[in-house]
């Protein structure tokens, strides 16, 4: 009996590749030219559009030599370490708690529990100073019935701690996917013979996921090296300095523009993310080891936990509170106080004015509108691109694909201030697009970028879900190529484009690093505001614009929660 030919091996696919190259040429160029540009720049004596500008190693030696540089990449290498060493094994025990328990409140819980992912660090970090602070809304109540305040927000232990429980979701959510596809018979055998939950868990459940534990560690130990907002708000006032927030504050520290040296710490950053995100790219080659131990249609009964599971309850809402409830709480409460310290009584300073001054600010309103629209507008666009290049993947077999693998993996590895910086310079390199530079197409495309790899992950996991076979019918039915992406695979993915959209609407809302160094007058956006606002003390504008940017974050995911939308991929 004859059978449809595959669809890698379609006449069509190989007739017509220059289309697909054309994308793979397009995403190359827009991945390696920013980072190529730094690369130039830090072998320079000067900046790149001066004339008398040329190439000197002095810049190296001098931030290499720099004992500021290095204090500053143990600060970040001991953050990071410290969220892989609290984060993981929080994050892997409440993946075990949601998918293999009897909790209670589990269909609550579980997309409460992602609310970090969406909450801009900035804002969280500014939620906690306000909440737990020095002079915080809980810290004067504990002095009040204690005497003191037991603990201090600013310096390395909080830091450590607020940045690893902010970071939990992402292990909790690729250990809650693995343990998903692990085959239950094993745990079933455990529970059999008599083995109480918490041995399950730790000779069963979690060993046979180890994969996903290593992903998870090296990811949040990448995540660690990118972080800029908690460290530039919990650590600065201590005289903590992490890479980013060193790069942000090269320029005070020198008391000149130095174009060679940031572009000297924004590598050394990159030659430190880039390696782990080739450890995880590894470890995803591996998952069908873990992948293959997939049930055979047998029904997971829950562990029933007895009277624990409210202890186990108890542990997720204690983790909440302290993650969602306390910085929101905190923001809120300040954004509608005229001020606050001790002996200030609450019912005496609540007040609507810093939401009214917002309006005295065209700057502050443009920023909230320019949020809006990159997050509507461009997020449409940025979904469409995005789009393209999936399908330029979708069911192509060739060495371009696996060239376009490894380019849209790039961007993860480039924080988001080094991304602003590097488009930044890239606009100004170029002189056709020097009239994008204070435009909000230059943030779009910054933040395009930074979040590729992303978006095309959301894109790529909508796609999987189209089988060949309709696809295949039409191709031997006669079909172009254009034809079968308009008419078959597109409109089947469509709820999941709609998906992709809402989720890249409430990443670019809730970045901020990225447009710091694009921040000008017609390019404000709310996060890069917010850092601008941070450095000149304007708490009351900060705890208003905080509260809007939660807002829009939350309307997008309840929109998203309405329609069904998974809230990772």
């Amino acid at each position: 009996m004859a059978t449809i030919p595959s669809t890698l091996t379609q006449p069509w696919i190989r007739k017509r590749p220059f289309g697909r190259y054309a994308v793979v040429a397009t995403v190359a160029i827009l991945v390696l030219s920013p980072l190529l540009l730094i690369a130039y720049q830090s072998s320079l004596n000067g900046p790149f559009f001066a004339e008398s500008s040329h190439f000197d190693t002095g810049a190296w030696r001098y931030v290499l030599g720099a004992r500021q540089f290095w204090r500053a990449f143990g600060t970040s290498a001991i953050v990071a370490t410290g969220m892989v060493g609290i984060g993981v094994p929080f994050g892997a025990v409440l993946a075990f708690i949601m998918v293999r328990t009897d909790i209670p409140g589990r269909r609550i819980l579980e997309p409460a529990v992602l609310i970090p992912i969406f909450l801009s660090p900035i804002v969280t970090a500014f939620g906690y100073v306000v909440a737990i602070g020095p002079v915080g809304f809980i810290s004067l109540w504990v002095k009040s019935l204690v005497g003191s305040v037991p603990w201090n927000v600013y310096g390395l232990p909080s830091l450590i701690v607020i940045a690893a429980l902010t970071h939990v979701p992402h292990t909790y959510l690729y250990v809650s996917t693995a343990l998903r596809s692990v085959n239950p018979e094993l745990e079933e055998a455990a529970r059999t013979l008599g083995a109480p939950p918490w041995r399950v868990a730790l000779d069963i459940s979690l060993p046979l996921v180890r994969p996903a534990l290593l992903f998870s560690a090296s990811l949040t130990f990448l995540l660690g090296f990118e972080l800029f907002g908690l460290p530039l708000v919990l650590g600065d006032p201590a005289g903590l300095l992490v890479l980013t927030t060193y790069l942000f504050k090269l320029t005070t520290l020198l008391g000149v523009p130095s174009y060679q040296m940031m572009a000297v710490v924004a590598l050394s950053i990159v030659v430190v993310t880039l390696p782990l995100v080739m450890i995880q790219r590894h470890l995803l080659g591996q998952a069908s080891r873990f992948a293959t131990i997939r049930g055979r249609g047998l029904a997971l009964r829950p562990l029933k936990l007895g009277r624990w599971r409210w202890v186990a309850l108890a542990i997720v809402v204690a983790w909440l509170l302290l993650t969602v409830a306390v910085p929101l709480g905190g923001i809120l409460l300040r954004s509608v106080v005229k001020g606050w310290g001790e002996g200030v009584s609450l019912s005496r300073v609540l007040t609507l004015d810093h939401f009214r001054g917002l309006a005295d600010y065209p700057n502050l309103i443009r920023g909230i509108v320019n949020t809006i629209a990159l997050g509507v507008i461009g997020g449409a666009i940025s979904v469409g691109c995005y789009l393209i290049v999936g399908l330029t993947q979708h069911r192509w077999s060739s060495r371009g694909v696996a060239v376009l693998d490894f380019m849209v993996l790039i961007p993860r590895a480039i924080p988001g201030l080094v991304g602003g910086l590097a488009f930044l310079w890239l606009i100004l390199f170029i002189p056709a697009l020097r009239p994008l530079r204070d435009s909000m197409i230059a943030v779009w495309m910054a933040y395009s970028t930074v979040w590729l790899a992303y978006g095309l992950r959301l894109i790529s996991t909508a796609l999987l879900q189209v089988g060949p076979e309709l696809e295949e019918a039409a191709q031997t039915a006669g079909a172009s190529p254009m034809r079968v992406r308009w008419e078959i695979t597109i409109p089947l993915v469509r709820l999941g484009l709609i998906g992709s959209w809402l989720l890249i609407f409430m990443m670019f809302v809730r970045e901020y690093s990225t447009g710091v160094y694009l921040f000008g007058a017609g390019t404000e956006v709310i996060g890069s505001l917010i850092v601008s606002l941070w450095g000149a003390g304007g708490l009351d504008l900060i705890a208003a614009l905080s509260v809007v940017s939660v807002a829009i974050v939350s309307v997008a995911l309840a929109t998203a929660l309405r329609l069904g939308v998974r809230l990772h991929d």
